[in-house]
């Protein structure tokens, strides 16, 4: 089975090169005060790296993309249609199109990565404009 898994003969022509990330070196954007999203953008896919400073809400919202949440270090309020958790390390939540969610610290920090499928709209931009000045330096 883990012959399948790790196959090498490619069945299909690369759509892009692959290339290194240093999420760091991405400028953040602040959507609201304390909230910086450092968004990656795949051919397909986005990952954001998102750093929430303490005593700061990503208001309750909803979107067309699906979205999985990975808390990597601190932890922060989630509520995920209508469910109020506290995250932390190692935790995730998974969420549809559609369904309503947000997200708070309280005396904490929290770091965070969040995967879109399709890329999330509002972030596109940003991300496409990261990608061209990091392409450029290496240059």
């Amino acid at each position: 089975m883990s012959n399948s898994h790790f196959s090498t003969p490619a069945a299909g022509t690369p759509t892009a090169p692959g290339r290194y990330v240093d999420v760091q070196a991405i400028e953040p954007v602040e959507f609201v005060p304390g909230l910086e999203f450092r968004p990656v953008l795949g051919e397909r896919t986005m990952t954001n790296f998102v750093h929430f400073e303490p005593n700061t809400e990503a208001p309750m919202h909803v979107h067309e993309e699906e979205q999985i949440v990975i808390v990597l270090d601190g932890e922060f309020e989630f509520e995920l249609d209508g469910e109020v958790r506290t995250m932390r390390a190692g935790d995730v939540a998974v969420v549809p199109p559609w369904v309503p969610h947000g997200a708070r610290t309280t005396d904490t920090t929290c770091d965070e990565v969040d995967v879109f499928n399709p890329p999330r709209a509002t972030l596109i931009e940003h991300a496409t404009k990261q990608r061209a000045t990091a392409t450029d330096d290496e240059a």
